[in-house]
């Protein structure tokens, strides 16, 4: 495959920074690794991997550079291009059998061809021309859709999340630092509904839950796994290592650092 001459490009709306995923979209590694963590389920991508990552999940990754670069094309898959392709195309989008927040996609010819044929249209670093991108979407689609048919199912639901069971999204998910009021669509709840049902089924409220919570996976993994406060603070849903080391003390009476063994 002909990747060395291929920069970082992104194709679409822009992405959040939260940890909601808010479009599907496509992303292949050109060059570094990438970890991603979706709540139950950890991915590692090498150059040359491929997979979609879905709306309306959550996701965390980080990215390892290689000889200090990293390299990825993103495409992003927004609503209103999946309805404009619709309009177009006949697809039978049947029901989604997995929920999973990535989903890995089979590298073929088509895909490799698709890839390489993206550097004629590059205008300037991470931009392709605005007169193409729908374009290339499509044809990507096309691609994707051919390869895999299944993700008829993930990319024309057009659906908000549905009720879901608290407990189970929670204990999944509550290492994501999101605003509550993600926390409550992804069930399928308006924000009172959900700080309703969670106080049924935790008799308490989800900010002192999730407080509680990741402090007690802070102290597990700091105490049992001898891991350090500054490694696992972020991924525990915490802002900064301070905030970290306040909650604990106060949590625990003892600073992170004096479980250490």
């Amino acid at each position: 495959m002909i990747t060395s001459s291929l920069q970082s490009c992104h194709l679409g709306p822009g992405i959040s920074p939260e940890q909601v995923i808010s479009d599907h979209f496509f992303l292949y590694l050109l060059k570094g690794s990438m970890l991603a963590y979706s709540g139950d389920k950890h991915y590692h991508f090498h150059p040359g991997d491929s997979c979609i990552a879905r709306k309306n999940h959550l996701l965390r990754y980080t990215k390892q550079q290689q000889d200090g670069d990293f390299k990825k094309i993103v495409i992003v898959l927004d609503e209103a291009f999946l309805k404009r392709f619709l309009a177009r195309h006949r697809v039978d989008t049947g029901i989604a059998t997995s929920d999973d927040s990535i989903r890995p996609v089979k590298d073929d010819q088509l895909l490799t061809s698709f890839i390489n044929s993206l550097e004629p249209y590059y205008k300037g670093e991470a931009e392709i021309e605005e007169a193409f991108a729908d374009l290339k979407r499509e044809e990507l689609l096309l691609i994707l859709l051919k390869n895999d048919p299944g993700l008829a199912a993930v990319f024309f639901n057009f659906g908000v999340p549905q009720k879901i069971d608290i407990e189970a999204f929670m204990t999944r998910n509550f290492r994501f630092n999101v605003p509550l009021e993600r926390f409550a669509f992804l069930t399928g709840r308006s924000l009172s509904a959900f700080k309703r049902d969670f106080q049924q089924i935790y008799n308490d409220t989800p900010g002192r839950w999730l407080t509680k919570k990741r402090l007690e996976e802070a102290y597990f993994l700091i105490h049992q796994q001898s891991q350090k406060p500054k490694d696992i603070y972020l991924e525990l849903g915490f802002e900064n290592l301070s905030h970290f080391s306040f909650a604990f003390k106060k949590q625990f009476g003892l600073a992170p650092t004096a479980v250490l063994y």
